[in-house]
């Protein structure tokens, strides 16, 4: 089962790592390295917070069972999707003093950790797509969280790299099997060949990580290998 490759990981362990990384990097922050540019094109750093603050209406209403009614509520701003709904979530707060923004996303975030911590890895909670495994969809956040963190440079200690890609790059094989992609994916001891459409290519551990999330450079990499692997972005 796909689900295989990620019993040996804990997603809310994860998912307090994480968090806490981009809780200690956000709080060292000056005005002028809020400003700075982060990888997400168009978004500064107090950009990406303000869009984790944001993100945990949608988290709350997963908890809650009112996607829909979020999704209706939404709706009546004009925000139709995922893009939409993020690009929304940072106009609200461009406004705000980031301390105030800041606290909101330290109080809700801890809040939904702790909820889905103590519902379990096999309770179902709602989606946009249906109802789905907590375990999972902590495993979908934690890899949105490691991916900000890398976005807006959050430090990474050298003993917590070569683990935290690990587990990086089996939640990558594991939402690509479970978004049935084209791409078959074999994995060694140090690289990760993947072919699909008749083009391949072989990648390091970080480098399919990057592939998976949509951060890796495309220069040299065929075109239907990047679009096959992009399923975290």
């Amino acid at each position: 089962m796909a689900e295989d490759l990620l019993r040996d990981f804990d997603p809310f362990d994860i998912f307090d790592t994480e968090a806490a990384r981009l809780d200690r990097f956000f709080g060292g922050l000056d005005e002028e390295g809020w400003r700075r540019p982060s990888r997400c094109a168009g978004w500064s750093v107090r950009d990406v917070l303000a869009h984790l603050a944001g993100e945990e209406a949608y988290n709350h209403a997963c908890l809650d069972g009112t996607v829909q009614e979020l999704l209706t509520r939404v709706a009546a701003e004009g925000v139709t999707g995922f893009n939409d709904f993020n690009e929304w979530s940072v106009r609200e707060r461009r406004d705000l003093p980031v301390e105030e923004v800041l606290q909101e996303w330290r109080t809700k975030n801890a809040e939904t950790r702790e909820r889905m911590r103590a519902l379990g890895r096999d309770a179902l909670i709602d989606t946009m797509a249906g109802p789905y495994p907590v375990g999972l969809q902590t495993f979908h956040y934690d890899s949105e969280y490691a991916t900000h963190a890398d976005d807006v440079g959050a430090p990474v200690a050298e003993d917590e790299v070569d683990g935290r890609t690990l587990w990086r790059v089996e939640v990558g094989r594991f939402v690509l099997g479970e978004q049935e992609s084209k791409a078959q994916v074999e994995q060694t001891a140090e690289q990760i060949w993947v072919s699909v459409d008749q083009g391949s290519a072989s990648l390091s551990y970080p480098e399919f990580v990057e592939a998976t999330v949509g951060r890796l450079p495309t220069d040299g990499l065929d075109p239907r290998v990047a679009a096959a692997l992009r399923c975290l972005a």
